[in-house]
């Protein structure tokens, strides 16, 4: 491979096994931030004209299905950060073999994958809206736009195998550029079917697919006309290669179970949110929205984690590994905290920018104030949970956050709903869970040896 000057592959990747950790952590992890950035910005401007132009029951339907939505993606997307490591450990070791054999298996479940979602999601849409006790005048308005956006499934699907392939060898400025191109087409879009054309929530999740399908397609001409031979994507290999499809599986299957009951114990808290009415709903649906802008270092610093950790584990480079861990688990919750401390204070602001409805504004403070003040333990259990998946102990996190964000959070609902009628009894489940998990990762960083993934020998 060649390198210029500034320690980047021909093709733009961060080279993450040399060089000065944190500019190296930094140039690789501020292009993903930009794009997590564009995302949110994209989401948020949906949910806003929704909001604006079609009032507070379209986006309390639109909003109320983020957490279902990732129940049934999240699987799949856990696989992809699976395959992400294993192509980030070949990519180190420069094992050029195994490394086109692991971008073409990951291709190939991918593709496969994506069609399960669309038939998933199609069909089972209102069964699982009626589970989620969803309101009679909300539910059609939800039916509607799931089902579309679930019909374009392939291209989300697969512009984060796309993606992820590219991040895993260093290349995470090329997936900002597609993202940000998809993005503005998306606002755009919205804009112009909605709030121009008078086009309905549907309308709303066909210009979100037809933005994935401009970045899917963007990211895989990367991959098979623009990269490098060592991983060029070609459709006549595309196959799957048994023994590297069980590694795959087992780094990915841990964190797609992971992120799907995680999503079903979401689903459940929505389910308890639900019963208070679609103002209650939408005030939540907007801070929702907000929140994802605060989780922005805990996705960017996260991905980075797993990924500098895996490749400087396959180039041995052990002492590196330790710096850069320590360096993203500090700065991960830093910069959550200080954006949660932002928003608790302009909470009231934010909230109307989506809709100016007083019942909306005081039902999005209420949980953004309980919530938005105690981000960094969340950003603390995501970024440790990085190292950990990067070093191929992707069970760890896997334990830890079923059981807390999932066993102990649904545990928490079904106790405290039979003695609190508050939906601020409800908002509690999340900050709580997050401590919780955030206690059990540092006594897993600080007291475990995660790199060979046998406990540290103590001394008397």
């Amino acid at each position: 491979m060649a390198f210029d000057r500034n320690h980047r592959t021909a093709s733009g990747a961060v080279i993450l096994t040399e060089g000065t950790v944190w500019k190296r952590m930094l140039a690789f992890a501020f292009p993903i931030f930009l794009g997590q950035l564009f995302q949110q910005l994209y989401h948020t401007a949906d949910t806003m004209i929704v909001g604006r132009s079609l009032g507070k029951t379209a986006l309390a339907a639109v909003g109320s299905t983020g957490s279902l939505t990732f129940l049934i993606v999240g699987f799949f997307m856990g696989m992809g950060v699976g395959a992400g490591v294993v192509t980030s450990r070949y990519f180190g070791a420069k094992d050029v073999e195994n490394l086109q054999k692991s971008i073409h298996t990951t291709v190939a479940l991918g593709l496969a994958a994506s069609v399960m979602l669309t038939a998933v999601g199609v069909i089972f849409a209102p069964v699982f809206l009626r589970w989620m006790q969803q309101p009679d005048d909300t539910i059609r308005l939800a039916t509607a736009y799931l089902r579309v956006i679930f019909a374009g499934g392939t291209f989300m699907v697969m512009y984060n195998i796309f993606s992820g392939i590219l991040q895993a060898v260093g290349d995470s400025r090329h997936p900002l550029y597609y993202l940000i191109t998809s993005s503005v087409i998306n606002v755009v879009l919205d804009y112009l079917f909605v709030a121009v054309m008078g086009g309905g929530v549907e309308m709303a999740a066909l210009a979100t697919i037809m933005s994935q399908f401009i970045s899917a397609s963007l990211s895989c001409f990367r991959l098979m006309k623009k990269s490098p031979p060592e991983y060029t994507l070609s459709i006549k290999k595309l196959r799957v290669d048994v023994p590297t499809l069980r590694l795959i599986l087992k780094m990915g299957v841990p964190t797609g179970i992971q992120n799907s009951i995680n999503s079903l114990a979401n689903v459940i808290v929505q389910s308890n949110i639900n019963v208070f009415g679609s103002t209650v709903m939408a005030g939540c649906s907007a801070f929702a929205s907000l929140e994802g802008f605060a989780f922005l270092p805990i996705g960017s610093i996260s991905v980075t984690l797993a990924t500098f950790v895996s490749q400087n584990i396959g180039a041995k480079n052990y002492d590196r590994v330790k710096e850069g861990a320590r360096l993203g688990v500090i700065a991960g919750p830093v910069l959550s905290e200080a954006i949660g401390l932002t928003m608790a204070f302009f909470m009231p602001a934010l909230i109307a920018l989506f809709d100016s409805d007083p019942g909306v504004i005081a039902a999005g403070v209420a949980r953004g104030r309980i919530c938005a003040p105690l981000f960094l333990f969340c950003a603390y259990t995501h970024c440790v949970s990085g190292v950990l998946r990067g070093a191929g102990k992707s069970a760890f996190p896997m334990y830890v956050i079923l059981g807390c964000w999932c066993a102990l959070r649904v545990a928490y609902i079904v106790v405290i709903v039979q003695f609190v009628n508050d939906v601020t009894a409800v908002h509690w489940a999340f900050p709580l869970t997050w401590f919780i998990s955030a206690v059990i990762m540092l006594w897993l960083y600080l007291k475990t040896d995660w790199m060979h993934g046998y406990p540290k020998k103590t001394t008397a």
